[in-house]
């Protein structure tokens, strides 16, 4: 769902960078006061692991379409949705300097569209209501699949009124509609099996995790985190060096929809950024040398906040 700048008008891209910029800064905000200061290890970790799993596109049956996973909900239900959303962020951004996913006019679209819709609706509103404080195994793929159908299908309604609000490719809206919201309902539903997956591990592993609310001093949240930094950190391997046996080459579903309406997957080449040293993933070691970049950014991001924590208060 990553958008070109193609797509996107100046005063567009610069209201959703403007948009996009305040969240980080209320993200970061908030992050201050959760008295959860150990997390950077786990937010590396879980960072490069949705990196890798980014990079694995997955056929969808029956329409010459693929996808691959946001990763957003799985952030906000291990990490809360402000970290979730700040270490989902820190990827998109690594995957728009680095690798040319997504255009660097773009970016404040792609977070709104991909970060902001997963972590900050569809998991608030979508996900925590339907899971409840039951852990059982139905009530998290239930609800692992409901939000991230909704996130998903949010997402390509907002890349769909960007792209017409732009007003530069022309595309009309009741038709590119027609076609993103039916293959993202498709990748809605694969993600939110796959998010499932691994909460559904993570539950019987590690149940502390899914209370990220709880404080950092509890014993079970510290036994807990080691162990998944440790199994995040080896399926992100895993993943970052398997990707280009696996990842189907059907284009995305964005791309399939543009696709499908100019018989093209790219309305017009955009501008590599000269900091891509990687555009298009075209190495092998992209994973592995992605994972590593958004693993020190969240380590120097979340220890830059945890630097200038106020004073806790005590908790009402």
């Amino acid at each position: 769902m990553h958008m070109s700048d193609a797509l996107l008008s100046p005063p567009v891209a610069l209201s959703a960078g403007i948009v996009s910029a305040l969240l980080i800064g209320v993200s970061a905000s908030r992050i201050k006061h959760e008295d959860r200061d150990g997390d950077a290890p786990l937010m590396g970790v879980l960072g490069a692991f949705v990196f890798a799993a980014q990079m694995i596109n997955f056929t969808i049956p029956g329409t010459g379409s693929s996808g691959h996973i946001i990763g957003g909900l799985l952030l906000a239900a291990l990490l809360g949705p402000w970290r979730g959303f700040i270490t989902l962020c820190s990827v998109l951004i690594v995957q728009c300097l680095v690798f040319a996913d997504g255009g660097l006019l773009a970016l404040g679209c792609n977070i709104i569209n991909m970060a902001a819709m997963s972590c900050l609706v569809a998991y608030p509103l979508v996900f925590k209501p339907l899971l409840g404080q039951n852990l059982n195994k139905s009530r998290i793929m239930l609800a692992s699949v409901v939000a991230s159908v909704v996130g998903l299908e949010l997402g390509a309604f907002m890349v769909s009124v960007e792209t017409v609000l732009s007003g530069i490719s022309a595309l009309p809206m009741n038709r590119f509609i027609l076609f993103m919201l039916p293959i993202h309902l498709a990748i809605g539903i694969c993600e939110g099996i796959a998010t499932g997956l691994v909460l559904v591990f993570v539950s019987q592993r590690a149940p502390a995790m899914m209370m990220w609310n709880v404080p950092e001093n509890s014993a079970a949240t510290r036994k807990s985190r080691r162990s998944m930094v440790v199994i995040f950190a080896v399926a992100a391997l895993i993943l970052a060096v398997a990707f280009a046996w696996i990842a189907s080459e059907n284009p995305d579903g964005l791309e399939w929809a543009i696709m499908k309406l100019t018989g093209s997957t790219e309305l017009a080449p955009s501008a590599t950024p000269s900091t891509a040293f990687m555009p298009d993933y075209e190495s092998h070691l992209s994973g592995i040398v992605g994972g590593i970049i958004v693993m020190m950014i969240l380590w120097a991001v979340s220890m830059m906040i945890f630097r200038r924590k106020p004073q806790q208060k005590p908790r009402q």
